[in-house]
């Protein structure tokens, strides 16, 4: 396994969950344009949940990007590393469906996987402390 194959992954996850933050903007974007909209959510609930999608979507996708990356640099699995990442992805893309769709059952799924791989990602990370504390 080299390096490469872990930095893959970290780019895989921005590139691909950068998407999803863009299409959820753009979302954000064509209802202000529609419903005439120009400040916060103006008190219509599709707005507000549009945007409550893409700042979810922010809020989640940040950290796990730095905690990959972390990963990344520490030389994780690269198959522990795809798993990750490829569900983390899937699991947002749930989410915002449920979202936005107002699917609760989506909604709560995909939460419920990303709280998974965040907890997965965060103690693989702190396991491998040991093995990089400088001597």
């Amino acid at each position: 396994m080299s390096s490469m194959d872990n930095y893959f992954w970290f780019i895989t996850l921005v590139g691909l969950n950068g998407f999803l933050i863009l299409f959820l903007a753009l979302h954000v974007s064509r209802l202000r344009i529609v419903k005439r909209i120009a400040y916060g959510d103006g008190g219509d609930t599709d707005m507000n949940q549009a945007i409550r999608a893409h700042a979810n979507a922010l809020e989640h996708v940040t950290i796990f990007c730095l905690v990959v990356l972390a990963m990344s640099l520490a030389g994780s699995s690269s198959t522990l590393l795809a798993i990750l990442v490829l569900s983390f992805t899937l699991s947002r893309c749930i989410h915002g469906y449920g979202m936005i769709g107002r699917n609760f059952t989506a909604r709560r799924a995909g939460a419920g996987i990303t709280y998974v791989c965040e907890l997965a990602a965060l103690l693989t990370l702190f396991a491998q402390l040991p093995a990089l504390w400088p001597h």
